[in-house]
């Protein structure tokens, strides 16, 4: 393919010289370093492919104009300002870069971990000052100490082969990984955060923006780490709460912390920034040479293969079957979605091979986009890189969590029905969903108790002693805190054992709703979970 054949690419945004480069080898290429969008709308309709940064958004407005567009390259891992669905409706091709700078990512945790065991801005600071305090800056060495990775991607484990290398002890969290997987890395896991905060001496977070991680590190969290631990955030803003953890560096409950992101960019008028004991950057773990130079060359490979019919590794939507096997899986693609979201919030812990079973007639399909619709809404609210049809497996494999298909015809109790099992902490997890009626989407045999429930944003799901009276507990928990339930569905393997409830919920549970729902006698267990 040569530039005579005809193809054009905008590049919208400025990206290495080298991938604009290796584009016009190929294509005929219009580059802007910043594009209006007025501009976009007015010219997009000429080109064939489009490569983006953050800066550019891709929304359904410009994609209806893009009439002859094929090819849609992100230069880096986000595609959030990116319309996927109106990008996959059209038949375009949507294409990031994951891999590009998780290696100068890792290579920033490190140099923050350095700075803040050493004390090297605020010493730098004094001798610019024209002082000579040698004794004020003693720091500590890493060799010996233990480090704790909440969020073992792939960051985490790329921090991971570094820190052993200094002869540091690693520890880490991470409900999503396999044991085999984390063992290979050195790492020893731990049931849960609060384990790694009260051994850690220094702690570094490697886990996406979410519900669920939002402040997870809290003034409950801090209050549980050693004298001199030190904890470092190189991954999102907002997973650690910026107030606590000033008020724990005053207070003397942590030694220092080293920061890249902040809840809001840019930080404004933070303590933090003025703190002796804290490092911080402006978001500059992706921010180095080869980082962004990988990034321009990476996609624009990917944009290339696009245009020229080879294979697009970093493709984050999905080309479908036949339309026939379309046409049969697609009621159950998105309950697939919602039973892994589901399942996710019920394997907290190390995570064996997952059984995923489909009976009925469905399974006289090739029913593997199901299995990936299912591992989607797995690891959605769990990795740092954006989750599609395309990277879903790839992501599963990484963290050694093994899929194995089984299909039969002879249905039980439905006329399809659809079944996961894990081995999670040594005892069986299981939770299973189908379609009734009208398409009506119900999940099914969550943790094994005979429930039919339909999903919800909000869901709870009880585990209590079957007796009388335990459902009224829960209303009354509830009911005390202005939470309505707007279904409600129990279920027993037998008399007088342990029995299950599954509720629909107008709005979200508060942890300390939880724990008091847990501290009610004879209720053994209560997972939220948001769909």
């Amino acid at each position: 393919m040569t530039a005579e054949h005809g193809y054009r690419v905008l590049v919208a945004e400025k990206i290495s010289a080298d991938g604009v480069d290796k584009l016009k080898e190929s294509f005929q290429v219009d580059y802007f370093e910043r594009m209006s969008r007025e501009d976009l709308l007015d010219s997009i309709a000429e080109y064939d492919g489009l490569v983006v940064r953050s800066g550019t958004k891709v929304d359904a407005e410009v994609i209806a104009k893009a009439d002859n567009l094929k090819v849609i390259g992100r230069a880096g891992i986000g595609v959030d300002n990116i319309d996927l669905d109106a990008a996959t409706k059209k038949g375009i091709l949507v294409a990031n870069v994951p891999e590009s700078n998780i290696i100068s990512a890792a290579e920033h945790t490190m140099a923050m971990i350095m700075a803040a065991a050493r004390n090297i801005p605020a010493a730098n600071a004094s001798l610019a000052r024209g002082e000579w305090n040698r004794g004020e800056f003693q720091g500590v060495e890493l060799y010996g100490k233990t480090l704790g990775i909440i969020g073992i991607g792939r960051i985490g484990a790329l921090v991971a082969e570094r820190a052993s290398a200094f002869g540091m002890k690693l520890i880490g969290y991470d409900p999503f990984i396999a044991a085999q997987k984390a063992k290979q890395l050195g790492v020893e896991m731990k049931p849960n955060i609060e384990e790694v905060l009260r051994e850690a001496d220094f702690v570094t977070l490697h886990v996406p923006r979410t519900n669920d991680t939002f402040h997870m590190i809290g003034p409950e969290q801090l209050a549980l780490m050693k004298p001199g631990a030190r904890v470092v955030n190189v991954s999102r803003g907002g997973v650690l709460d910026e107030d606590a953890l000033a008020r724990a560096i005053r207070d003397g409950t942590v030694a220092g912390a080293a920061l890249d992101v902040f809840e809001c960019e840019p930080p404004g008028e933070s303590e933090l920034c003025s703190m002796r004991k804290v490092v911080v950057t402006p978001h500059l773990g992706a921010s180095t040479s080869e980082a962004q130079y990988k990034a321009g060359v990476a996609i624009a490979d990917q944009v290339i293969a696009g245009l020229t019919g080879g294979f697009v590794s970093g493709a984050v939507n999905i080309a479908m079957p036949h339309k026939e096997v379309v046409e049969a899986l697609r009621p159950y693609m998105p309950l697939c979605e919602k039973l892994g979201k589901l399942f996710m919030n019920l394997t907290h812990g190390a995570i064996g091979d997952i059984e995923f079973e489909i009976v009925g007639a469905i399974s006289e399909y090739d029913t593997s986009l199901l299995t990936v619709a299912f591992l989607k809404g797995f690891f959605e609210n769990i990795s740092m890189d954006t989750v599609s049809y395309v990277n879903a497996p790839i992501l599963a494999i990484e963290r050694g969590i093994q899929v194995k298909e089984s299909k039969s015809r002879q249905s039980r109790d439905y006329v399809n029905l659809i079944m996961v099992t894990a081995e999670v902490n040594g005892s069986e997890v299981t939770a299973g969903a189908t379609l009734v009626g009208m398409n009506q989407e119900v999940f099914v045999n969550v943790l094994d108790f005979d429930i039919e429930i339909a999903p919800s944003r909000y869901m709870a799901f009880v585990r209590y002693e079957d007796r009388p009276g335990m459902i009224g507990r829960v209303g009354t928990v509830l009911g005390d805190h202005g939470i309505n339930i707007s279904g409600l569905q129990v279920g027993r393997r037998s008399v007088e054992g342990d029995a299950g409830m599954g509720l629909n919920l107008d709005s979200p549970l508060e942890q300390q709703i939880i724990s008091e729902l847990c501290a009610q006698e004879g209720i053994r267990e209560t997972r939220f979970i948001i769909l």
